[in-house]
């Protein structure tokens, strides 16, 4: 059955503050190329003087029934994704996800601007923190658009329904707005003041150990993977650092990025970035096929609650599921044996039973130990051996260089990704364990499910209020993502979201009444 979406259909609203015409790109000026893609600038969406002419109150952009009543505003409420649509456009059953007016439909009728504005800003009111963010696009034809920045969430998403990215990445707050960097008379006058520490886990670091998958394909069982890559670095966030706003995203594919939202995160220098990672970056590179962990003894009391996550996941998801050291496999297990007599003897064994599992063959190092046979084997150094056996195979691997920087771009949660169609939706941490990678809704499916909901419901659409004088008077109208989906992943965004400006309202009253917030 084909679905149908609308084409653009911008808010009433949508003139406030006119953008730059997609047209002439192409023949911007290049900035910081990449290996991948051309990076390119456009002209200012709109003149100072012409932008304080059509100054927007922020507030006037988003309704309040389903937001904390601390942040509330009286203002007249409009939502842009409610704004009627002209006759729907038919699309045809093979139109695929990377169709450019699925991508249109996606960012008119599902992207959720409004919480990712609040996420951003900190604050129901404008403040820098949104209006002087970084966003890159990258386009259809693959260009890049750096230095991208936006007053309004509205017109964030007029420019994506306009140019129809096929994703984009969030960068730094800086010290000016980035379409006036060129503008200014010292270069050191624009600068990166603040952004979230990110993290990164890819699942193609896993490949020399995953044995079910390759690449960019995963299953769920390696993606048990990140599962316990979230596990260990989310707890290790929270009591070690004392980081509360920490929001986990699946990439698309085959990963996920972690956003740490709290202030003090944000404030954090290069060198305190640099300093996080490091303390939790544990395997090292080397020869391929080598030892990758070498843990200092006693362990870091990280190390050994990390241990304490890993043991489980390490039988299970490991030696059942993964099968490691099946058939030619047992020569790299060997490879992280420091003992040459415990190595020979299980080299024999094990050249006499070709198939055996990985599992018994774990449980053969400690009966070979047991037995007495081997008298150079001591106790103490096959713990810590099997330790870091455990912790290679289990231990986080994060692309330490994405957390290092504070002008690292990272790809916005909810965008599409390109390869696979599905949207890149939080985690909730509380029920990892139950996150699908694979059941992630696509957009073609996404808006499949709008169809099926608008011909249910069509009768039943609008609700009624009743007001507290008992007179029902208006209607509310139920927004397209709360018809798919994608809503219970909404959802578990925006309350991240009210948790954190919960806080940062806290943060800005210490500050008012002249107390000091707690130093990194």
């Amino acid at each position: 059955m084909p679905h149908s979406i609308s084409p653009e259909a911008s808010p009433a609203d949508d003139s406030t503050l006119p953008l730059a015409d997609a047209q002439p790109l192409s023949n911007g000026v290049k900035e910081e190329p990449s290996s991948t893609s051309q990076d390119v600038t456009m002209s200012d969406a709109a003149s100072p003087s012409e932008a304080e002419k059509n100054k927007v109150v922020l507030e006037g952009l988003f309704d309040d029934d389903d937001s904390d009543d601390e942040f509330s505003s009286s203002a007249p409420q409009i939502r842009p994704e409610e704004a009627p649509s002209p006759e729907p456009l038919k699309i045809k059953p093979s139109t695929t996800f990377s169709d450019p007016e699925v991508m249109r439909a996606f960012y008119q009728r599902l992207f959720p601007f409004r919480y990712l504005f609040q996420w951003l800003n900190h604050s129901p009111s404008p403040t820098n923190d949104f209006a002087h963010r970084e966003f890159a696009f990258t386009l259809q034809n693959d260009a890049y658009l750096r230095y991208q920045s936006f007053p309004t969430s509205d017109l964030l998403r007029k420019q994506c329904i306009q140019m129809i990215p096929s994703r984009f990445e969030i960068g730094p707050v800086y010290s000016a707005n980035p379409r006036d960097r060129k503008t200014l008379r010292k270069a050191s006058a624009f600068r990166p003041l603040s952004k979230e520490l990110v993290f990164d886990i890819d699942m193609t670091d896993y490949d020399d150990i995953r044995t079910c998958c390759t690449g960019a394909n995963i299953c769920l069982s390696c993606w048990s993977f990140i599962t316990m890559a979230i596990k260990v670095v989310d707890v290790a966030l929270r009591e070690d650092f004392g980081f509360k706003h920490i929001l986990w995203v699946y990439s698309g594919r085959r990963g996920a990025h972690a956003w740490v939202c709290d202030k003090r995160a944000r404030d954090l220098d290069d060198q305190k970035r640099r300093a996080v990672a490091g303390y939790l970056e544990l395997l090292k590179g080397g020869a391929q096929g080598g030892k990758k962990v070498n843990a200092k003894r006693p362990l870091h009391p990280h190390l050994e609650r990390s241990l304490a996550i890993l043991r489980d996941y390490f039988q299970t998801s490991i030696l059942l599921d993964q099968d490691p050291w099946s058939s030619d496999r047992s020569a790299h297990l060997l490879d992280l044996l420091p003992d040459a007599s415990l190595r020979a003897a299980l080299q024999k064994k094990w050249d006499s039973a070709p198939s055996r599992p990985s599992s018994m063959k774990w449980a053969d190092i400690d009966s070979l130990a047991a037995s007495g046979a081997l008298s150079t084997l001591d106790p103490k150094s096959l713990k810590e051996m099997k330790q870091d056996i455990v912790l290679e195979y289990t231990y986080p691997r994060l692309d330490a260089e994405v957390s290092k920087k504070l002008n690292h771009l990272l790809k916005s949660p909810f965008c599409v990704h390109p390869g696979t169609g599905r949207v890149c939706v939080p985690i909730d941490t509380r029920k990892v364990e139950e996150f699908d990678p694979l059941g992630v809704p696509t957009v073609t499916q996404l808006l499949g499910e709008i169809d099926t909901w608008d011909r249910e419901h069509r009768q039943n659409e609008e609700v009624v209020v009743e007001e507290e004088d008992g007179v029902s008077s208006s209607q509310k109208q139920v927004s397209d993502w709360e018809k798919t989906s994608l809503k219970p992943y909404v959802d578990l965004f925006r309350g991240f979201v009210n948790r954190l400006l919960k806080d940062e309202k806290g943060v800005k009253r210490e500050r008012e009444e002249g107390g000091n917030a707690m130093e990194f």
